[in-house]
């Protein structure tokens, strides 16, 4: 008897379990009306409806109207501006300082006095010789008269004359001396710091002070010697320095024809009229010496250009659409690029966005200046 229960067991058990496990899965107990999972929705009925041509994205961008302007082309250098005219104040004697007539930094004239040197000493030989010159004078006078009548002889007569003619060598070397004591001014322009002070001892090789004329500013720059054939006198400059954001425009004057052994360039020099004082000597300049000048060059900022191997593209909006355009490039310079065709004054040309702008692609554009 219990050898037969240990049977049933062994068959009915796993046939309980294999009744639990496929059961659920045929849908025998009523499954057939209840609505479908959401995921068994079929994918075609999840597509939206497209009608005609659908509605696509429109991509915000930026651009800029294309318009005529000024480019120069020409030849690239640095260079550095030089006063028109300077020169260290020094004293030509040694001597003790009595008097300083000048203030730091003030525009002073051709002629007027800034230092004055001890000479009571000359003074008073000065003033020896003239009494002696005097005396000399009036006894030539007298020995003229004797000479004319014959009272004197002549051998006394030059022997005066030339006692006379060194007392006003003397008194003219003196005056001379005195003048080397006053230190001018050798043209107008404005001086510097001052090295000495009143009471100071100075010897000549002291410097006194630092004279520059910069009314008138000189560029000196150099140009590969490749340039030597091109008629480079009067030539327009342009170069800008630290501090202004506008270029300077200045003329070729001189030429050094002699082509430096190193650098193998020539050395050029142009002058530019600063009447406003704005440039000072010393000073860095980026140059550019024009060769050629347009008047109404298209120019496209640089990032709106696209290189493509040996070609160059830019995107331009038409129609409310982009257009993918090959444009002609010409000069480049810091921040644009000059276009010779491909891109006419008036196109409007986009400069952002260029990597997901995709032909008749439609775009909403904001110019900018």
């Amino acid at each position: 008897m219990k050898k037969s229960i240990k049977i049933l067991l062994w068959i009915s058990i796993p046939a309980v379990l294999a009744i639990a496990f496929i059961v659920p899965r045929t849908g025998i107990f009523g499954t057939k009306g209840k609505e479908k999972p959401q995921g068994s929705v079929p994918a075609a009925a999840q597509q939206p409806k497209q009608g005609g041509q659908g509605t696509a994205n429109v991509l915000q961008v930026k651009g800029i109207i294309a318009k005529p302007s000024y480019l120069t082309d020409g030849i690239r250098s640095a260079g550095t501006l030089l006063a028109n005219e300077e020169v260290d104040i020094v004293s030509k004697v040694s001597g003790k300082v009595t008097g300083v007539y000048f203030q730091e930094g003030s525009s002073v004239k051709e002629g007027q006095l800034l230092v004055k040197i001890y000479d009571e000493d000359l003074q008073a030989q000065l003033q020896r010789s003239q009494i002696q010159e005097k005396l000399l004078a009036e006894k030539l006078e007298r020995q003229r008269i004797l000479l004319s009548k014959d009272a004197v002889s002549r051998e006394s007569f030059d022997q005066l004359q030339t006692d006379y003619n060194v007392i006003v060598a003397d008194i003219n070397l003196l005056k001379v001396k005195i003048a080397e004591t006053e230190i001018r001014a050798p043209f107008d322009g404005v001086i510097g710091f001052r090295y000495v002070s009143e009471g100071s001892f100075v010897q000549p090789s002291v410097k006194i002070a630092h004279l520059i004329d910069h009314s008138v500013i000189k560029l000196e720059f150099a140009i590969p010697e490749k340039y030597v054939g091109l008629p480079l006198m009067e030539k327009k400059v342009s170069f800008m320095t630290e501090g202004f954001n506008e270029p300077f425009i200045a003329y070729v004057y001189a030429i050094d024809y002699r082509v430096d052994e190193q650098t193998r360039t020539i050395g050029l020099r142009a002058r530019y009229a600063n009447t406003d004082r704005r440039l000072v000597p010393g000073m860095f300049a980026s140059v550019t010496l024009i060769t050629d000048e347009k008047d109404n060059a298209i120019q496209v900022p640089t990032e709106a250009v696209v290189p493509s191997m040996n070609e160059k593209y830019v995107w331009l909006a038409k129609r409310g659409k982009a257009i993918y355009t090959q444009v002609e490039a010409g000069n480049r310079t810091d921040w644009s690029l000059e276009i010779k065709a491909g891109v006419s004054a008036g196109d409007t040309v986009i400069v952002n966005g260029l990597m997901q702008l995709r032909p008749n692609m439609p775009v909403d554009v904001t110019l900018t200046e």
